[in-house]
């Protein structure tokens, strides 16, 4: 499991953020989509659903100059409650008390047999993740670009 947006060579059970779109279609995988793990993006799932009720982790969900900048104010508020975990038991309640969260956990377990001893790692990861989030949408405000989510 990659820990961090990828490419479209690199997925497997992933969502995809893709900017190549207008309000009516988006261009499906594209070369400059970017995807994530769909566990991972369990972390962050809050952040798009507060910010567009249409919202749906299944099918695809635009973010158009109404709905992108609440969908920053979430991604940062987010950061920052990522920011201010101390302990790994913090991070555990977190992560876990997230609808889906339970399936990160078990997943890092998997990947990593030492993760509680490396649990710091992983919550930089997030926050790396949560920034890069951040950036794709601060660019689509620059450009005046649409987000397209799109969820397989």
């Amino acid at each position: 499991m990659k820990l961090g947006l990828m490419n479209k060579n690199e997925c497997i059970n992933f969502v995809e953020f893709n900017i190549t779109g207008t309000n009516e279609r988006y261009n499906k995988c594209d070369d400059e989509s970017l995807f994530l793990n769909a566990n991972i993006f369990n972390i962050f799932v809050g952040c798009f659903e507060r910010s567009n009720h249409l919202f749906d982790t299944v099918g695809s969900a635009l973010f158009d100059i109404r709905k992108i900048i609440p969908l920053k104010n979430e991604l940062d508020a987010n950061r920052e409650n990522l920011t201010l975990i101390e302990s790994i038991d913090e991070f555990k309640n977190y992560i876990t008390g997230i609808f889906l969260g339970k399936d990160l956990i078990i997943d890092l377990a998997k990947a990593d047999p030492l993760w509680k001893q490396r649990w710091k790692f992983y919550l930089r990861r997030l926050v790396v993740i949560n920034r890069e989030l951040i950036a794709l949408v601060d660019r689509c405000i620059e450009e005046e670009k649409i987000l397209w989510f799109i969820g397989y």
